[in-house]
């Protein structure tokens, strides 16, 4: 009778846990799809961080999760005001697996078994060519009853949006020859505008 109860419990978390990662139709809400479990109401123990407060297309962005050590994780990067996985990520840490998000293979990270991660898993995200800030958004989960979503990093703008632009690619050679010219004209625009 034990053995029998044991495998029903064994079918059921088959059909109501992911040990294996999280479902693709995860992705948007970042909801693990564990039967009867809700998030923790408490703030998340864990944090984002990255190795830089800017990004720029085609440049790797480092990503580690710190906190207590977990054994589930759904991991994206997204853009200010939508919930789609932006982005790719590389080769996979240990014990971890792409998800196709947002019909890319590799936009995000989840779980490939239920093996601890912990601050030494460093996940390595590659930017698109977009303007848009972005920031990194994990569900982690300690355990399958206990977990936290909405774990957010700091918002990383893009490298070559900062500041005010000045020079177009077709003026930039007069920003470069000229740039007493370049100064009257900014001094100019200031003035007028007060």
């Amino acid at each position: 009778m034990l053995l029998l109860s044991l495998i029903a419990l064994q079918v059921l978390c088959l059909v109501h846990c992911y040990p294996n990662g999280a479902p693709t139709g995860a992705c948007k809400d970042m909801m693990p799809k564990h039967a009867g479990v809700v998030p923790q109401p408490s703030p998340a123990p864990y944090s984002i961080l990255t190795n830089t407060k800017k990004y720029q297309a085609g440049m790797p962005v480092t990503v580690t999760i710190i906190g207590p050590q977990y054994r589930g994780v759904l991991l994206e990067a997204r853009t200010e005001g939508f919930n789609d996985a932006y982005g790719t990520w590389k080769l996979p840490p240990p014990d971890t697996k792409f998800l196709q998000c947002s019909g890319n293979p590799e936009g995000a990270m989840t779980h490939a078994n239920t093996n601890l991660k912990g601050n030494a898993t460093v996940y390595t995200w590659i930017p698109h060519d977009t303007v848009n800030p972005i920031y990194f958004m994990a569900t982690v989960a300690q355990q399958r009853t206990i977990y936290w979503l909405n774990v957010r990093s700091n918002i990383l703008t893009n490298e070559n949006m900062d500041g005010l632009k000045l020079a177009t690619d077709a003026s930039a050679g007069m920003a470069e020859e000229k740039p007493l010219l370049l100064f009257v004209i900014c001094f100019l625009v200031l003035q007028i505008l007060g």
